[in-house]
């Protein structure tokens, strides 16, 4: 259906792609993988014809439908849900129009007889077979199931996009995108702002779907239920798997175990003879072979290991400013957007110093009262006061988004930097793994997950001692979580997070607020604690509760039950994921102590102390932390899996 051919894609010295071929085939579930930045949003737009390679072509039938989800969208608020989703059925709505017209002429024509007339009758046969070939007469009950699926309800259909979060508003996008039922479906990250239900909902969609399936997603439950096929973007190349994300990871272990050796053979090699060349360079009897063994160099093909980034990204919020007792004080705030209300007289306290979480179902409020503390909307009613010498540091759903597509990582940094921090510009975005040509890259050609770390940068900048952090986890993946996490239990100011990450909360959180039918209930304690009083596994249960029960309280007794059950299992788990984060210590250790090593070698090298025996040394020092980094790579992919 679509053959990809010796692309090659080049930003700055380094290709991200470099001559990669595959063939995409009318059912296929395909899987884009690979670490933040490895060019799996840019091969998504290649494939939707939104950007063009360096070299190489994308052959494509002409007739060809395409539907493309992108992370970030530029979104309208002049209809309902209901007349945006419609819109993805232009052509049957234009064929309907037409119908209507002839229809209306037809009925005003008396000429029975006459070639104009026997015209109209066969064009509105012919449009009306069109319809039906379009199933135009089942266009609204298709809108219906669609938004139904993806969380609507009823009484959303026709409320304006506007009243909708930005979530909400790429469901929306989604919804069009499968109403138009392309040949091929191009999702990157479709399940960013999917509640529980509605990810079952699109599996399900996705798996029975009657065209090709394309998707990026960090979320491995939500690959393996719906992908048969998996692609991995690695150093320039592809590896392309005919098997679920599951079994890639296993056959990915074993192909990365046969490159390290090959690559330990190689730099073995690479050694003995660099070695001969330097011992007899000078030797005139040498000479011929020392010229064979140079040249045998220069023709090496030099092989790369083809492992994760392991760059630390180094992360830490400046010294907060001293601030009022009372960051945030709210009282009987009330906020409804028409008659639709979303908040509903609540009352809410942040003392200096804590750290809260806002959790619920997508929809309950919890972005719009972080707006109204910031003063982006109005409320209707009540009290919202910021405490003294507040300084908000504000992380908004669609902050990558909102960033300047033209400029570059420095310009972008550049732009808000002030005073003493304009001189260490470079060393910042170095520590955010943006050193070097990557500060040059435009904004357009970063992924997700780059686009939150930049916009996390320009948040750095200015000194806060309020940060509100609205799903600032979306577009990251597992390592830089952890990194933006640590920084935030370092940090000693105020913090408001808006999450649905469980893990992400989990020893960050001192105090929950849940939001549900537009009340705001306090729970004193980290997540679990909130977990366990409300007899909950993850936050993902509020949703499956409130659907069940209509409201977000207590379950029956069976399921009081289930949960004791649930949350025995829970402690288990906990215990094997403590055990694995053992291990990852001591390799992390090993590693450290081996770059240690390393360093001191290194350090004799530039002393002009060399030898036989040192480069030895050397060379099994630098193959050791090799293996345990693939090690460390591996135990970390278990903890993932043990998260999810």
């Amino acid at each position: 259906m679509i053959s990809i051919e010796q692309l090659t894609v080049e930003f700055g010295a380094r290709p991200l792609f470099d001559a990669v071929s595959f063939l995409i085939n009318p059912k296929d579930r395909i899987a884009l993988v690979g670490r933040n930045g490895a060019g799996k949003t840019t091969l998504l737009r290649l494939l939707a014809g939104l950007q063009q390679p360096s070299s190489g072509r994308i052959v494509r039938p002409k007739e060809l439908t395409t539907g493309y989800l992108p992370q970030h969208l530029p979104v309208t608020d002049t209809r309902s849900v209901e007349e945006e989703a419609a819109t993805a059925f232009e052509e049957i709505l234009a064929i309907r129009q037409l119908t209507d017209e002839l229809t209306h002429q037809i009925a005003f024509r008396t000429d029975y007889e006459s070639d104009g007339y026997q015209s109209l009758i066969e064009e509105l046969n012919y449009q009306n077979e069109r319809l039906q070939l379009f199933n135009g007469v089942g266009m609204q009950a298709e809108i219906e199931r669609t938004l139904l699926g993806l969380g609507f309800r009823r009484t959303d259909f026709t409320r304006p996009t506007a009243e909708f979060s930005g979530g909400w508003r790429m469901r929306i996008e989604l919804a069009k995108i499968l109403l138009r039922s392309p040949e091929i479906l191009l999702l990157d990250e479709p399940t960013n702002h999917l509640d529980i239900e509605s990810i079952g909902w699109l599996e399900t969609f996705l798996s029975s779907y009657h065209g090709a399936v394309v998707l990026v997603s960090h979320d491995r439950a939500f690959i393996d239920a719906v992908t048969t096929r998996t692609i991995e973007l690695s150093l320039g190349k592809l590896y392309d798997y005919k098997v679920s994300y599951s079994d890639y990871l296993k056959l990915r272990r074993e192909r990365r175990e046969q490159q390290i050796r090959a690559y330990e053979n190689q730099q073995k090699m690479i050694a003995e003879t660099e070695d001969f060349i330097e011992r007899f360079r000078y030797k005139a009897t040498k000479a011929v072979q020392v010229q064979s063994r140079i040249k045998q160099l220069n023709k090496l093909e030099r092989l790369e290991v083809d492992m994760e980034d392991t760059s630390a990204l180094h992360l830490r919020f400046p010294p907060a400013p001293h601030s009022g007792v009372l960051p945030v004080d709210v009282e009987q705030l009330s906020k409804a957007y028409g008659e639709h209300l979303v908040l509903d007289n609540i009352s809410i306290k942040i003392r200096r110093g804590e750290k809260v979480a806002f959790v619920g179902r997508n929809g309950e409020g919890k972005s719009t009262l972080v707006k109204c503390i910031m003063g982006e909307i109005p409320y209707n009613a009540g009290f919202l006061k910021l405490g003294h010498l507040v300084k908000t540091g504000y992380f908004a759903q669609n902050q990558a988004a909102l960033l300047d597509e033209n400029k570059t990582v420095f310009e972008t940094v550049d732009e808000v930097a002030v005073g003493d921090v304009r001189a260490k510009i470079r060393d910042i975005l170095g520590a955010f793994m943006f050193g070097g040509e990557a500060s040059e890259k435009p904004v357009r050609v970063l992924s997700g997950g780059e686009r939150s770390r930049l916009a996390m940068i320009r948040l750095l900048l200015e000194p806060a001692n309020l940060l509100i952090l609205d799903e600032p986890t979306n577009h990251l993946d597992m390592p830089s979580k952890d990194v933006l996490k640590e920084a935030l239990k370092n940090f000693n100011g105020t913090v408001i997070l808006v999450s649905h990450d469980r893990e992400f909360l989990d020893g960050l959180a001192s105090k929950v607020y849940e939001f549900s039918s537009g009340k705001v209930r306090e729970y004193l304690g980290d997540i679990h604690a909130f977990l366990q009083a409300k007899k909950l596994a993850s936050l993902q249960d509020i949703e499956r509760n409130t659907a069940v029960n209509g409201t977000g309280g207590q379950n029956s007794d069976s399921g009081i039950s289930e949960n004791r059950l649930r949350y025995e299992a829970q402690k288990e788990h906990a215990k094997v994921v403590r055990r694995q984060e053992k291990l990852i210590a001591a390799a992390e250790a090993d590693i450290n102590g081996f770059e240690q090593e390393l360093a001191r070698l290194e350090a004799q090298f530039a002393a002009g102390e060399t030898s036989e025996e040192i480069q030895k040394i050397y060379n099994r020092t630098k193959s050791a932390l090799e293996r345990r980094l693939y090690e460390w790579e591996l135990l970390g992919e278990e903890l993932m899996k043990l998260n999810l």
